[in-house]
């Protein structure tokens, strides 16, 4: 029987496996009754994905907003219709003569806050299906251009026509179509490689898990692997409550802080107390009162 199980676990999910095939796997491999991920792969695309995990998945919002860094290795001169691998080349020009102090430059250069379209190779979905099955029916749709964030871009390798960088940018960003921008900046076209997840923010320095490794753990070390249902937000200011706020904010009631005397601006906060632990996130608003917004269940504090 599947067990009530509380944590993320940090997964290095394989190439040529969907995200929720991964998903699916760890929760068998954990024995576990409900688990989601935060923020999908592409089966042609490696690497961090984070897994919540019972009370976990309360939260995994958090890890869907948050910054992601990825390993991008672009082959320029060539285009495929989807931007990368999944299928065949369909142009090729001759490759303009970079250097790599050019590439740095490019990267350097390029628009830290811009618009980008989705790409029909998406998982978007339009009138209830998602982008991909229009695009594999050779059916194109409109697709409103969205603000992204680009944070840094670093080059690691230029091996003509492969070009390597990293690459470290908002939530919402098409790394796809992302390597065609950057071609075109090249004077040149351009298609994925090979695509790898380095860091999910705030976890980046922590261990990613394969399947092989974890599937010769025991039970009770698949348990000790898993992060705390909190690890993803550590930037929120932290509150202690005592037993009297415990009990009333499980009761969806506001209470007051005393000594708190609130800002203009809603405050987000998680919320602790002594001998419980992590009870969720709530928030400060007007005259220090504390609102509470997403609680995990209180028998995951006595599990």
């Amino acid at each position: 029987m599947a067990e009530d199980l509380h944590g993320i676990l940090l997964l290095d999910k394989p190439l040529h496996m969907s995200s929720a095939a991964a998903v699916a796997r760890a929760k068998r491999l954990f024995n576990a009754r409900k688990a989601g991920h935060t923020g999908s792969l592409d089966p042609l695309a490696s690497g961090m994905l984070p897994i919540c995990f019972g009370e976990a998945t309360k939260f995994g919002a958090q890890l869907l907003d948050a910054d992601k860094t990825y390993r991008v290795a672009l082959r320029l001169g060539e285009r495929t219709p989807s931007a990368d691998r999944e299928s065949q080349v369909v142009e090729t020009r001759a490759l303009p003569p970079l250097s790599r102090d050019q590439l740095q430059q490019a990267l350097a250069d390029f628009p830290r806050r811009y618009s980008q379209v989705p790409p029909m190779h998406s998982a978007l979905k339009q009138d209830g299906k998602p982008l991909y099955e229009y695009a594999r029916a050779g059916i194109i749709r409109e697709r409103a251009a969205r603000t992204i964030v680009i944070h840094e871009m670093t080059l690691i390798d230029w091996q003509p026509p492969d070009l390597t960088f990293d690459v470290c940018c908002s939530k919402g960003a098409y790394v796809r179509v992302l390597g065609e921008d950057l071609a075109a900046k090249l004077g040149t076209i351009g298609y994925l490689l090979a695509l790898r997840r380095l860091k999910v923010a705030p976890f980046g320095v922590q261990p990613v898990w394969v399947f092989e490794a974890l599937e010769g753990l025991s039970v009770q070390r698949l348990r000790e692997i898993l992060l705390p249902v909190d690890a993803a937000l550590g930037a929120w200011r932290r509150l202690e409550l005592s037993a009297a706020g415990v009990i009333a904010i499980r009761q969806g009631k506001s209470i007051t802080l005393p000594g708190d005397p609130g800002g203009g601006a809603p405050e987000p906060v998680r919320i602790y107390a002594a001998g419980l632990g992590f009870l969720g996130l709530g928030e400060i608003g007007p005259a220090g009162r504390l609102i509470p917004r997403r609680l995990i269940s209180s028998n995951a504090n006595e599990a």
